[in-house]
């Protein structure tokens, strides 16, 4: 796959607005398989990044979806309301061309974000169609991996944290 320029960034200095993407079966954290993705709930994350985001002066959009193609749609409506995506797109990170196109149709940066360590399971997880188009990936620390993502992509939006080598 040809590998598409990332999306530029610069010093976001109004208020930020991040949109926060959850894909397929993310509505059933706290209940599947928590060996690999802990207890908490997707309502008990949200939690958590709103109260993050709010001492950091940052608003959050969220959505959950188990249909690739209502994900899709919510990344083109809302693209011209944030700066930037926090997204764990979960088995769409391994499948989806089309959100792939969207992000980076988006023009907007994002951090990629993976409860467990996708690459401590099984083969067909250690490949992301996004990673690469992507400021960052974190992966492994369940919740944490979120708010690590939160924190990176302010970070990178203030002009305080870069992002890796393009």
């Amino acid at each position: 796959m040809a590998k598409l320029p990332r999306a530029r960034t610069e010093r976001v200095r109004e208020p930020i607005r991040i949109g926060v993407l959850n894909g397929p079966n993310l509505n059933l954290l706290g209940r599947r398989e928590p060996h690999h993705y802990g207890t908490q709930t997707l309502a008990e994350i949200e939690s958590l990044l709103r109260e993050r985001a709010g001492a950091d002066d940052v608003s959050l959009v969220f959505f959950q979806s188990n249909d690739e193609g209502e994900i899709v749609d919510w990344v083109q409506a809302n693209t011209g309301s944030v700066h930037a995506w926090l997204v764990n797109a979960a088995a769409l990170t391994h499948t989806s061309v089309a959100l792939r196109d969207a992000l980076a149709g988006s023009g907007r940066p994002f951090v990629e974000v993976h409860l467990s360590n996708v690459f401590a399971r099984e083969s067909f997880r250690h490949t992301s169609l996004l990673s690469d188009l992507a400021i960052g990936v974190i992966a492994g620390f369940r919740a944490s991996s979120y708010l690590f993502g939160l924190d990176a992509l302010v970070g990178h939006l203030r002009g305080s944290v870069g992002a890796g080598a393009e």
